[in-house]
């Protein structure tokens, strides 16, 4: 069975490589959503996937303000998140105790990618 892939990014380039790299091989189906604001409303219409890539500079709500919406919520706090950023140092934005799954500077590596999305998918079996 395929896992869902929620890819949160508002370069619809990087939608689409993401898109590329992760499907290539029929294990994943990627969704994608172009903000953070789109991303709440995609899970609250219960559309919950396997991962989460989540970009952090976006307009209107950042990916840690996203990662905080998450964990704060019950139905959705166990998600896997992976933050995918071209900022550099894991914290970043991050208010502590909203900790990321992973965490992928840009530009990556996509076998570096793929194993850590594997990896992450895992271990939280």
């Amino acid at each position: 069975m395929k896992k869902k892939i929620l890819v949160v990014d508002d370069e619809p380039d990087q939608i689409y490589s993401l898109k590329l790299v992760l499907e290539y091989n029929g294990r994943f189906e990627v969704i994608s959503a172009k903000n953070g604001e789109e991303c709440i409303r995609l899970l609250g219409k219960k559309n919950l996937p396997d991962l989460i890539l989540l970009d952090v500079m976006m307009p209107k709500m950042s990916g840690w303000e996203v990662l905080k919406h998450l964990k704060s919520n019950a139905e959705w706090k166990d998600i896997p998140v992976i933050i995918i950023t071209a900022l550099t140092g894991k914290d970043n934005g991050s208010e502590g105790r909203f900790i990321p799954d992973d965490y992928i500077e840009k530009p990556y590596d996509v076998e570096d990618l793929k194993k850590r999305v594997y990896n992450v998918l895992n271990k939280n079996r």
